[in-house]
């Protein structure tokens, strides 16, 4: 099995902790929903390819910004969003 391995800029994690309270410690969590939704953001993809995990945690569905480095996940942010919450929902609808 993979193990996947995660990174992030430690004062971004107390910036995010601050506005959405989720810590990137909490949200790599998301990444273990088995039903997760991972997708490419094309809005915010300039730079450099990003993309979001949708998943299900304790205390809700968290959705997850993330990029991809040398096989490493940073996270970017994370917060329980209302969009992802609907989207995680209507797609795993399809699996009941």
């Amino acid at each position: 099995m993979d193990v996947l391995r995660f990174e992030w800029d430690p004062d971004k994690d107390s910036e995010n902790i601050s506005k959405h309270g989720v810590s990137f410690a909490d949200a790599q969590l998301a990444f273990v929903d088995e039903r997760c939704i991972i997708a490419e953001d094309r809005l915010h993809s300039a730079e450099e390819a990003r993309y979001y995990c949708i998943g299900r945690v304790d205390r809700g569905i968290l959705s997850v910004i993330f990029t991809v480095r040398s096989d490493v996940i940073r996270i970017i942010t994370a917060g329980f969003w209302r969009k992802g919450k609907v989207r995680y929902e209507r797609e795993s609808s399809l699996y009941r």
